[in-house]
């Protein structure tokens, strides 16, 4: 069996042990493990047939190359967001099955977010024997209760809360701290739950200046440190606005011609409080560095989960955490539904609060 590999969307720690796991694996039974580089883009720019193009773009993965991989954030396969249904000349479905059968490639694992994973179902739709792994610091693949990543970009997130709390503190001001987050609020309401911040904003609630401005006066004013801290997720919005940002969320932040949320959140503060603000974007900071203990347990979960199917002959799958267990589900799950915060569960909308104390019979870690 000779296994393909690849890793697409934006990276996240966890993936490196993901890699080594499903490497050891493969090569406890035998089989062969090939790395495709930049995701997607790396398989769709691979001739077949020119030794070099195929050295460029792919390289064999083995016990010695993936030694001590785990340890290191990121991915050794680099990344890429590329989707070869929706390339500029047409759809690239075909290279690519055409290079995975002309390589030799008898099955693929792919680990990636929305994006990567779509394709992968296309992929078996066609009839190629595919495993998916969830990644994304987001937390928002449908079908899993976590995703490679996650753990990591909350410590980081908590940590940097955390030590901002000096600075805004001893300026007697309110700090604005925004997280990624385009559709799910999961890692904003983690995060300002567990760093214990005054109001937490997140994707799925519109924020009523109305209700948050007071709530943050009132939280600075009792503080006798004079302070208050208030998280929220990029892709949150304000109550009563035209759309500032809808169209550009979806783009890098460097593409954005529209002001991000910390900072329209931060502007409104001050016209209408008169209190000095801090805001911080965390951005790729919270997905940087070396993985946790959580990612690299679920890490080297998934990947050897993925390989245990390949060899049971089961394809068409994603390898999922549900109520705290390891389990798969079909490869298209993904597709049926969209993953968000449980508003009602989970989240006052009255208080900008989360409301996570509830947790007897809930799985450890996961809530």
């Amino acid at each position: 069996m000779r296994i393909g590999i690849l890793t697409g969307g934006g990276d996240v720690p966890g993936l490196n042990a993901c890699i080594r796991s499903v490497v050891l694996s493969a090569d406890a039974l035998g089989w062969e493990v090939v790395g495709f580089r930049r995701g997607w883009e790396g398989v769709m720019r691979i001739d077949p047939g020119d030794p070099a193009s195929v050295a460029a773009h792919s390289l064999e993965l083995n016990r010695e190359g993936v030694r001590g991989i785990d340890r290191a954030g990121g991915t050794i396969l680099h990344t890429s967001r590329r989707d070869p249904r929706t390339e500029k000349g047409g759809d690239r479905t075909p290279d690519v099955l055409n290079v995975l059968e002309k390589l030799g490639v008898d099955a693929m694992i792919t680990l990636g977010g929305d994006g990567t994973l779509r394709f992968s179902a296309h992929l078996a739709g066609r009839g190629v024997p595919v495993v998916s792994v969830p990644k994304t610091m987001d937390n928002d693949v449908f079908g899993t209760d976590y995703c490679i990543g996650f753990s990591t970009a909350v410590s980081r997130s908590v940590e940097s809360i955390n030590a901002l709390r000096t600075t805004v503190e001893s300026h007697e001001r309110i700090g604005i701290i925004e997280l990624f987050g385009r559709r799910s609020g999961e890692t904003a309401l983690l995060s300002g739950f567990l760093a214990q911040v005054d109001r937490t904003v997140i994707s799925e609630v519109p924020a009523d200046l109305d209700v948050l401005l007071p709530l943050l006066a009132e939280d600075k004013a009792s503080n006798p440190a004079h302070y208050a801290m208030c998280v929220i997720s990029e892709g949150a919005k304000i109550e009563g606005e035209d759309g500032n940002g809808e169209g550009d969320i979806a783009k890098p932040a460097i593409e954005r011609a529209d002001t991000g949320i910390g900072h329209r959140l931060g502007r409104a503060i001050g016209a209408r409080l008169g209190d000095g603000v801090v805001v911080q974007e965390l951005a790729y900071l919270m997905r940087s560095g070396e993985p946790d203990a959580m990612d690299r347990m679920v890490g080297f979960a998934f990947g050897g989960l993925a390989v245990q199917l390949l060899e049971r002959g089961e394809k068409a799958r994603m390898v999922t955490l549900s109520d705290g267990n390891y389990s798969h589900v079909p490869i298209d799950t993904l597709l049926h539904g969209r993953k968000s915060v449980d508003v009602s569960a989970l989240y006052d909308k009255a208080s900008y609060r989360a409301r996570l104390m509830r947790v007897e019979g809930m799985p450890m870690f996961l809530y």
